[in-house]
């Protein structure tokens, strides 16, 4: 839609938008103001009238006339969606940090939050020995034994490098679920923690847990574990849906010692046999069912498919089950009565090196075995200390993020969220409808947490109409590349709060590049390397761009970067992420794998994976897994190639699926052939996968020793889906 200029709007334009005519001359009228005192293309324009002329109830095409037409004329790359306000930078964590100590540590160069911004990120990364203290001493973080320094530069070991950034907390002694649990000066034994309501009880009050509450649920499962006769250190996994069973059960198994396995209760059969197998894990937390949308969904059925050990099954929420268990397993109920006769209801945490894995999460590779990721005790604190400091995450804040302990994400809220003195909150359904929006309502969330595809089903079904978030201080992104739309859609049903992009990675525990409270925030944009992290372009030799260089290239990271995986279980960890990276001041680059462009305004955009890894809804997953399967499908089928493209207007990839048949002369159906593609995915990978399109080709483009090049395809197919641009 072509969109005209501010100054050439009339009350007839506002009126084909659905807006009946008295109100259309009220709204012209007070644009017109705005325009008197900003003129007709400014970000201060665009700042005065989301915050005093749009509003939730105003049709969408409303809010977009006004964004559009602000920015149509100029060269803003991207333009700004929200402008912070001197007030608020001073209230945040890190806007506090700088009145208080600003001046010490830059010095004359000091002037405000805002305009100093900048300045504090590069300090966090010149000066990490004075950057950690002082946050980890904001943050009320205490160490059973303190390490002996922040960051140790060399580390060797038969004159090979253990560390090539350096060796993080050297020394240290912590648990970080009893960190969680901690009285300290965020946290009262009365302050709610965890905030839920399960789906059907939408119009129930919200559910509340204490920390008291929690403390005392949490050391009774620790005291129940220690029943099953485990050696410490044993990993223990959980396939449970996101509820507050499964955050204790989490909690739980850090506090008493053991590892965490993540595994996503998405996940089919096989996937689950993989993660258990590589992970070596002695048993099992699951659920009989999944309860979504009406519907029940098997989940014990596929633990016991996927040859599980023992499985402590949990009751799902609301049901009598009657599932029949293995001979092995046993009930949640019975689990808990092995510790009835406990009086006192208490459990010392064992403290562990800072060093000792807490949690194995699982990151899909180009070999198509996913890469199992150790968590550390150090991995909290890095999750906490982003959400301190760029979702400005404290005491009294309630955050909400629908997602999984199978991914990243779901261990990243608890601690995000407990680590800084605030409530989880936590709806038990789906998080598409209504009943999830009513939920973000009445928990009068505070930070909601995002990835696009729900994003999308909101605004397409327009189920938070009539509900009232203007609790909601930030949203945060991630997952999914984000469409500019959508998330204007987005900021506009919380009175234009702004979102807080986030990319990180399972190998990092938090993000590399994200946004932040102090800076102008534009939409599917970053506006900042996160505190600690210092970023790369790599040109096409594999050379970094100076840092202020426009371009696009493969991202690199400074190896540098507290909170980041120095092992895998079932890897090389030099090899997948440093071997062959360019040296940058006598340090080895870290390899990351996604495409990246810094604008010409320094903000930084990601286009999608660099490798033959693509994004699904979320979800990591490498070509040659889908491509394994795909191969099978049809006889017809001599080999394909699986590509992730984003679609046009930009946000999340769309799978595509390059088929080269066996006989070129014969006329493939490709509605069959996509049907059976989806109903192979679904089945055997990810019952959350979808094809988008099918596409036949000759052949598929390879290297001189016969790699394919799905890079290729990917631009072939992305140039048929290229729109306009702002």
């Amino acid at each position: 839609m072509a969109y005209k200029t501010l100054d050439r709007i009339t009350v007839s334009d506002i009126e084909t938008v659905g807006i009946p005519s008295q109100e259309a001359e009220k709204l012209h009228l007070h644009l017109s103001q705005i325009l008197r005192n900003y003129g007709a293309a400014t970000p201060d324009t665009w700042k005065n009238i989301y915050k005093h002329l749009l509003n939730p109830n105003l049709p969408f095409s409303f809010h977009q006339m006004m964004y559009y037409g602000c920015y149509k004329d100029t060269n803003l790359d991207p333009p700004p969606a929200w402008i912070p306000d001197r007030e608020i930078a001073l209230s945040t964590n890190i806007g506090q940090v700088l009145e208080k100590h600003g001046k010490r540590i830059l010095g004359l160069r000091y002037r405000d939050p805002i305009s100093s911004f900048a300045e504090f990120q590069e300090f966090s990364v010149m000066n990490p020995e004075v950057y950690w203290r002082m946050i980890f001493d904001e943050m009320n973080i205490s160490f059973s034994v303190p390490p002996s320094c922040i960051l140790r530069e060399h580390t060797t070991e038969e004159g090979r490098v253990l560390y090539p950034g350096g060796q993080w907390l050297p020394g240290a002694v912590m648990n970080s679920a009893r960190s969680c649990l901690d009285l300290n000066g965020k946290k009262s034994l009365d302050d709610v923690m965890i905030k839920w309501r399960n789906e059907g009880d939408d119009d129930l009050p919200v559910n509340c847990l204490t920390l008291k509450e929690l403390r005392a649920e949490v050391c009774l499962v620790a005291n129940a574990l220690e029943t099953l006769g485990l050696k410490k250190g044993s990993a223990i996994a959980i396939d449970m849906p996101m509820n507050v069973t499964a955050v204790i059960i989490y909690l739980a198994i850090v506090l008493a010692g053991y590892v965490v396995v993540s595994i996503a209760d998405s996940f089919a059969p096989r996937e689950i046999s993989l993660r258990l197998k590589i992970s070596n894990a002695k048993a099992i937390f699951t659920q009989d069912f999944i309860l979504r949308g009406g519907k029940s969904l098997p989940l014990y059925r596929r633990v016991v498919d996927a040859h599980a050990p023992l499985a402590i099954v949990a009751p799902a929420t609301g049901s009598n089950s009657t599932v029949e268990l293995r001979d092995c397993d046993i009930t949640w109920h019975s689990f808990m009565e092995r510790v009835k006769h406990l009086k006192a209801i208490d459990y010392t945490a064992v403290d562990q090196s800072i060093e000792a894995p807490t949690n194995i999460l699982f990151s899909s590779g180009t070999t198509g075995e996913p890469k199992a990721i150790p968590w550390t005790h150090s991995t909290p604190l890095k999750a906490a200390a982003d959400a301190w400091s760029h979702m400005d995450i404290h005491k009294g804040d309630v955050v909400c993020w629908p997602t999984n302990l199978g991914w990243m994400m779901g261990p990243w809220l608890v601690y995000a969220t407990l680590l800084n003195g605030a409530s989880i909150a936590i709806y038990d359904g789906s998080p598409l409808g209504p009943g999830f929006a009513k939920f973000v309502q009445d928990a009068k969330v505070t930070m909601l947490g995002v990835v696009p595809s729900i994003v999308r089903a909101w605004k397409n079904t327009n189920c938070t109409a009539g509900l009232d978030w203007s609790t909601i201080r930030c949203f945060s992104s991630t997952g999914e590349a984000s469409s500019v739309d959508e998330y204007l859609w987005l900021m506009g049903r919380a009175n234009y709060k702004p979102v807080i992009e986030y990319c990180g990675g399972t190998e990092i525990g938090g993000g590399f590049v994200t946004g932040s409270l102090l800076q102008f925030q534009s939409l599917a944009a970053f506006s900042t390397p996160a505190m600690g992290c210092t970023l790369f372009i790599l040109d096409g030799d594999g050379n970094p761009f100076p840092q202020t260089t426009v371009g696009t290239g493969e991202l690199a990271l400074h190896p540098s970067m507290f909170g980041a995986s120095t092992t895998l279980l079932n890897a090389n960890h030099y090899d997948v992420y440093f071997k062959g990276m360019p040296i940058w001041n006598g340090k080895v680059l870290r390899r990351h794998g996604d495409e990246f462009e810094r604008t010409a305004g320094g903000y930084f955009r990601a286009h999608g994976r660099a490798d033959d890894t693509m994004n699904l809804g979320g979800i990591k997953v490498s070509s040659i897994e889908i491509e394994r399967i795909c191969n099978v499908v049809d006889d017809i089928v001599l080999e394909t190639a699986a590509i992730g493209v984003p679609p046009l207007g930009g946000g999340p990839e769309q799978l595509v699926i390059a088929v080269v048949l066996k006989d070129r002369n014969f006329g493939a159906n490709l509605d069959l052939l996509k049907t059976a593609f989806n109903s192979s995915l679904q089945k055997k990978l990810n019952p959350l996968f979808r094809v988008h399109q099918v596409v036949i080709v000759p052949s598929l483009p390879r290297t001189a020793s016969n790699k394919v090049m799905r890079r290729i395809l990917r631009q072939q197919f992305a140039q048929l889906n290229e729109g306009p641009k702002l």
